[in-house]
């Protein structure tokens, strides 16, 4: 097994290798998982709770003639909705600022290997390579961060939108039920 300490000196340099860009980039993933972890954690504990609350709040809507019932079932399918979609719109948003963030570390890398170049020229690798380096490891981490937080995403609309399904389908067979 790994020393804890020589791990976490390779990943602070390799994050110093990257360039303030990448740092960046790793506060978007944190971000990420965190809404990810949150959002799971949600729909499958938060959300079965708040389900039966619904439907127990549908239950005493008995008496409502099938119109007004109507609007009322779709008021509570919109608000289960809109719960389980939350943080989604973040999520997106942060998924789609990833590769962005990966070009800037490419630009600002391209910018030091042109300074170096300017102050050098063509003719030191060594000091061109630290700016190639900069400018390919924050791409990278970009769409390496982008990439599972678009599957996650997706992943996360899809089963919000089944959830919200489900329960506007519950509600229909207890009314269908009562009548």
């Amino acid at each position: 097994m790994p020393d804890i300490h020589a791990v976490v000196e390779s990943l602070r340099t390799f994050m110093a290798t990257g360039g303030p860009v990448l740092w960046v980039i790793g506060a978007v993933a944190a971000c990420m998982g965190f809404i990810i972890i949150e959002r799971y954690w949600y729909v499958y504990l938060v959300f079965p709770a708040s389900g039966r609350a619904t439907l127990r709040r549908w239950q005493h809507c008995a008496g409502m003639a099938a119109a007004p019932a109507q609007r009322v079932r779709q008021a509570m399918v919109s608000e289960a909705r809109l719960s389980l979609s939350r943080m989604l719109p973040l999520l997106k948003a942060l998924v789609a600022l990833c590769p962005l963030l990966g070009l800037l570390g490419t630009v600002t890398g391209m910018i030091q290997v042109f300074d170096v170049v300017a102050a050098l020229g063509t003719g030191n690798a060594r000091a061109m390579a630290a700016g190639i380096s900069r400018a390919t490891i924050p791409t990278m981490a970009g769409l390496l961060v982008a990439l599972p937080g678009l599957y996650f995403s997706l992943q996360l609309e899809q089963l919000t939108g089944r959830k919200a399904q489900e329960l506007g389908d519950r509600l229909r067979m207890a009314r269908e039920a009562r009548v």
